[in-house]
Formats: C-alpha cells, sequence, structure tokens
C-alpha cells in the first residue's frame, strides 16, 4: 500500500508539469501545427512592419504551445533576436531582410542546447498561434546589440546546460530567454564578463515569478531533466519576453514595445 500510494503521488506529480513543459517552445519546428502557406504570410508581415521602422536588431517572441496551458504571466515561449541583414538566396541572389539568431534545445536531448541561424519563416514554423511578441530597442542600444551579436561574446555567452525555468541570476542553466537577457546586458555594460552580468542581473532586473507547489518541483527533474529547479532557491522565477519588456520600459531602453497578429497591432 505504502508503495502504491508513492508511485501515486509519482505519477501526479508528473503530470501536473505537463503545463510547465509546455513553456519550453524553444526548439526548431519538427511538427508544425500551423499551415505553411499562413506561416510565410504572417513571417512577411512582421518582416514588413520591423523594416518601415528602420529597426536594426529586434527581440521577438513567439507562442510555441497552447495559450490554455502556459503558467500565468507568460504568454511566449520562444525569443530571439532579429537582426537586419543582407541574406544570399538558395540561388545564389542577395537582399536585405532579417536574420534570427536562436538558442534551440537539442532535439535528441532537451537538456542541452544550441545557437542556430534561421529565417523568420523558420522562427514561425514552430509557432501554435500566430502571435509575436516585439521589442525595438532604442537606436543607441540597437548598435551595441550588434556589436556583441557579431562578436565572440554572443557564443560565449551561451551555457548548453538547458533549463525551461533556468534562474536568470544563476549561470547553472540557460533557456533561450535568459541567452537573450545576457546578450542584452553584455550589450548595456559593454562587458563580456559573466559573473559581472550576473551581478547587474540580479541588481536591476525582476524575474517572473512561476509557481509550483513541493511536489512539482520534487518530481520536476523526473518528467524532464529540462525543466529542473536546481538553480532556485525559495522561490522560482525565470526570464521571459515580458519580464524583459518590464525592464526595458523602466529603464528607457526601448523605442517600442507591441503584439503583432495577422488582423491588428497591439501597443503594450
Amino acid at each position: 500500500m505504502k508503495l502504491k500510494c508513492i508511485l501515486t503521488a509519482l505519477a501526479f506529480g508528473i503530470a501536473t508539469l505537463a503545463p510547465l513543459s509546455a513553456t519550453a517552445g524553444s526548439s526548431a519546428a519538427a511538427n508544425p501545427v500551423l499551415p505553411a502557406a499562413d506561416v510565410a504570410t504572417f513571417a512577411n508581415r512582421v518582416q514588413r512592419d520591423l523594416a518601415s521602422r528602420g529597426a536594426n536588431v529586434v527581440i521577438v517572441s513567439r507562442v510555441g504551445r497552447d495559450p490554455s496551458v502556459l503558467p500565468d504571466g507568460i504568454n511566449y515561449t520562444h525569443v530571439a533576436f532579429w537582426v537586419y541583414s543582407r541574406i544570399t538566396q538558395a540561388d545564389g541572389s542577395t537582399g536585405m531582410g532579417y536574420r534570427v539568431y536562436n538558442l534551440y534545445q537539442q532535439e535528441g536531448d532537451l537538456t542541452r542546447s544550441d545557437l542556430v541561424q534561421d529565417t523568420p519563416g523558420d522562427f514561425f514554423a514552430g509557432a501554435h498561434n500566430l502571435d509575436a511578441g516585439v521589442i525595438i530597442p532604442d537606436p543607441r542600444l540597437q548598435r551595441k546589440l550588434i556589436d556583441v551579436i557579431s562578436s565572440p561574446t554572443y557564443a560565449a555567452l551561451h551555457n548548453a546546460n538547458y533549463s525551461v525555468l533556468a534562474n536568470p541570476r544563476s549561470g547553472q542553466f540557460q533557456n533561450c530567454t535568459e541567452h537573450t537577457l545576457d546578450v542584452l546586458m553584455a550589450a548595456l555594460y559593454g562587458t563580456n564578463d559573466r559573473q559581472q552580468i550576473k551581478a547587474n542581473i540580479a541588481a536591476h532586473f525582476t524575474p517572473q515569478p512561476v509557481a509550483l507547489n513541493g511536489l512539482q518541483r520534487l518530481f520536476a527533474p523526473a518528467a524532464s531533466g529540462a525543466l529542473t529547479t536546481a538553480d532556485h532557491g525559495q522561490s522560482v522565477g525565470t526570464a521571459t519576453f515580458g519580464s524583459i519588456a518590464r525592464f526595458m520600459q523602466a529603464h528607457d531602453l526601448s523605442d517600442e514595445t507591441y503584439r503583432i497578429t495577422p488582423e491588428r497591432l497591439i501597443r503594450f
């Protein structure tokens, strides 16, 4: 009977973590949910909108999982830098467009990640809804971000040990949003020192709280190694698109922050 109770508790603990695993969405699209034509049209809409605003570096997010299973306060599951660049097509022709700088979980091991460059169409191929969160940094910060993204610092700030709920104040694990935040801090403070970057995050950035009960935390690694909370203390908080947007707005670092869908644009 005791063993049965333990197994029941284990099953319950793992089952209740299903909504948390949905917050990942930080992988390339293996099984697209939406029609490819709709995705391509939306990706082009977002590109045209950004180009019309003269944006050279943008932070863009997508909804990679069913919004109904996302924890409170988390609306987007994947964040990346979009950089206005000269793009070489398969036929050798060139033109201007956005190159997307992602941190993606590895397909064969979700506890590990790689830095991957792809296109806006690839970025939204993993979307559950055609809904993008957009932060356009101010021009001075855009220039600083380009310097970091085009330097060895961008890759040096990557930690391949992936956790969906990575603590942005710790260097133990990292997810796509934390890498974005680390690069942002490197640009703001002109440093590639990881300890200094984490100290600045601890001093100035407020993570998004994520409510977890004790049972969920105990069995998170059993559900998936990528759901570990080993880098957290009594409470759990992680970097999200919304928390980065609030940080940038509070410190006058963004020109515009908005949500774009196929039908409309909503400013935050």
